[in-house]
């Protein structure tokens, strides 16, 4: 599994603009993808120009191919209008741990399996 967390700040006057760009490709991510499993994107509380923006795939190969994808290429001409420059914070790696409700292994395939679950 491979997780990537973006954080940014929307230049003033275009919050909308950016949530209809992000959640365009969230929506194209998660339907045309098959190794995008999850994308959220959250307001930070107090900021309603702060986000954080939030991805998960199946593997690094997955993630790599979500930068090809024509969706990410028109999010990078949003991001451009939308976004102030260098306040993008880009992480992304390997998932080494996680849960969540119904069990980790059951809810996203191809995670890792804790071993008192497997008991």
């Amino acid at each position: 599994m491979f997780s990537q967390v973006v954080q940014v700040r929307v230049r003033p006057g275009r919050r909308e603009e950016f949530l209809a760009g992000v959640t365009a490709t969230a929506e194209a991510a998660v339907r045309d993808e098959p190794g995008c499993l999850r994308v959220e994107v959250c307001e930070v509380a107090g900021d309603p120009d702060a986000f954080v923006v939030s991805g998960l795939y199946a593997d690094d190969a997955a993630y790599a191919a979500h930068g090809r994808t024509p969706h990410a290429a028109a999010w990078r001409q949003v991001s451009e209008r939308t976004v102030v420059p260098g306040t993008e914070v880009d992480m992304a790696g390997r998932v080494l741990v996680g849960h969540c409700v119904g069990g980790w292994a059951e809810a996203l395939p191809g995670a890792h399996r804790d071993e008192e679950e497997e008991r």
